[in-house]
């Protein structure tokens, strides 16, 4: 089973350190960053995971474009992020593209993110020292629970 992983992860990496390990438990998961490959060919890929961390409440919109331009039909998906807030309908903007392209949602899996994105920033950041250990541990064993449900 081939798996990609498209991500946005830039202001402190949060979810790139959830991706990193995950590829490190598979070294066959392939990972894109939106910002390096404007065009990918997802077709060859059985399982697609979109990864982002949060901004205001959803998905980058750069995972977004992505997937509305280069994310197939009826493709197997799963969601990956990390977030500041301690709740939110983070997923809403990103499944409606996944919705329209008839693709099954596998699951999601979402943890604390350092974040001084806006007004955070004036008080010195939330969710400092996030994710942890157990956190990136969670996502890897979130993967292994996908990879070993088929």
């Amino acid at each position: 089973m081939k798996t990609a992983i498209i991500y946005y992860s830039k202001h402190h990496g949060n979810t790139k350190k959830l991706l990193d390990a995950i590829q490190k438990a598979d070294q066959t998961v392939t990972l894109i960053d939106v910002t390096e490959a404007s065009d990918a060919d997802l077709a060859g890929y059985d399982r697609i995971g979109l990864a982002s961390g949060i901004y205001y409440n959803e998905f980058a919109k750069q995972v977004k474009s992505f997937a509305e331009a280069h994310l197939p039909e009826n493709k197997e998906v799963f969601f990956i992020y990390t977030h500041g807030a301690p709740a939110g309908r983070f997923l809403n903007g990103i499944r409606q593209v996944t919705e329209k392209k008839h693709c099954r949602e596998l699951g999601e899996f979402g943890c604390p993110g350092f974040d001084t994105f806006g007004p955070f920033k004036l008080i010195g950041g939330i969710a400092k020292g996030h994710p942890d250990k157990e956190e990136i541990d969670a996502a890897v064993d979130f993967y292994r629970m996908l990879q070993n449900s088929r």
